[in-house]
């Protein structure tokens, strides 16, 4: 009989839950914000120098965490990419139902990063000085079109759209040559750097590929907006 008791113990510990002996936590609110804000961040790719703010989905006072078994788990509800509104889903073992608990959670991404906006109304044809401009963070939902995040790069460009005070300045908003300007040409290798003078057949921002005439020469070529009245020839 003492021998079938004893069996009968074991028989008991061995067939309880992993988790019983684990405390049980109730979590606040406060650590189900933590742990969705974690899960978005990881997946989060902004700049260094972006702002970015995750703001969870207020539950304060409709709804009271379960009992649950450590840990609590928080995943993404899908594999897709941050967007401004995202679902966390969290889950935990619970001894106050039959079935794991889980619940999703609606959380907010709202990134900002900094871009170079007009001080004052910036007119056509206007050269474009250091008063002009201002850094200001802006939604990375309300951009359109290539900004810019330093405004020295600016200094000296021409405006050929109209731009509203504390509107973004945008590469189509001006031209860094404009066509019929004078530009410095340049042809560089390892070991030389060559400089003559030229004319801009058509207007040009960074990094676009424009018509240059050499004016000693008159011979045209294209050559690779460098910076205000500036080319460069790739050799």
């Amino acid at each position: 009989m003492k021998v079938f008791f004893l069996c009968f113990l074991c028989s008991m510990t061995l067939s309880l839950p992993a988790f019983a002996s684990e405390e049980i936590v109730t979590p606040k609110l406060s650590a189900i914000y933590t742990l969705a804000k974690e899960v978005v961040a990881k997946k989060i790719d902004a700049d260094a120098n972006a702002k970015v703010q995750i703001t969870p989905q207020n539950l304060e006072g409709r709804l009271s965490p379960p009992r649950c078994y450590p840990p609590i788990n928080a995943e993404l509800a899908s594999e897709r990419a941050i967007s401004r509104n995202n679902m966390v889903k969290l889950s935990c073992i619970s001894p106050d139902y039959d079935y794991p608990w889980q619940m999703y959670l609606s959380v907010r991404v709202e990134i900002q990063y900094p871009v170079v906006v007009a001080n004052q109304l910036l007119s056509p044809d206007q050269i474009i000085a250091p008063h002009h401009l201002n850094i200001m963070y802006v939604d990375q939902y309300s951009l359109r079109g290539h900004f810019f995040s330093d405004t020295h790069t600016l200094i000296g460009s021409r405006v050929k759209r109209r731009v509203a005070k504390d509107s973004p300045v945008l590469s189509n908003n001006l031209c860094f040559v404009c066509k019929g300007d004078s530009v410095s040409i340049y042809a560089r290798t390892a070991n030389v750097q060559i400089k003559t003078l030229g004319e801009a057949l058509r207007d040009g921002n960074l990094d676009d590929v424009i018509r240059v005439k050499n004016s000693n020469t008159s011979k045209q070529f294209d050559a690779v907006v460098v910076g205000v009245g500036e080319v460069e020839v790739r050799m």
